[in-house]
């Protein structure tokens, strides 16, 4: 009897630890996207190119600001992020 209930609960405590493990870096893939978003819409409003190591990234001028969304994938999903800049003339 014991086995059994100790499979199971190894199997969940396994589960468990994958799900966190997930949530970790896909919160990571978040914070990266936050940075890609930032730096690239810093370098848009003064007028050089940035590639971003991950992810791709989405520049729109409209108005004299730089809108930039910026996606990373993740383990859960795509992380996405937006950064606005003035256009520096």
């Amino acid at each position: 009897m014991t086995t059994i209930e100790t499979a199971l609960s190894l199997a969940t405590l396994v589960t468990v630890a994958a799900a966190i493990v997930a949530g970790i870096a896909t919160i990571a893939a978040y914070i990266s996207a936050v940075d890609i978003a930032g730096a690239t819409a810093r370098a848009a409003a003064i007028g050089v190119t940035y590639e971003p190591p991950r992810g791709s990234v989405s520049v729109v001028e409209q108005a004299g600001l730089v809108t930039v969304t910026a996606s990373v994938p993740a383990a859960i999903g795509t992380m996405q992020a937006s950064a606005i800049y003035p256009v520096e003339f």
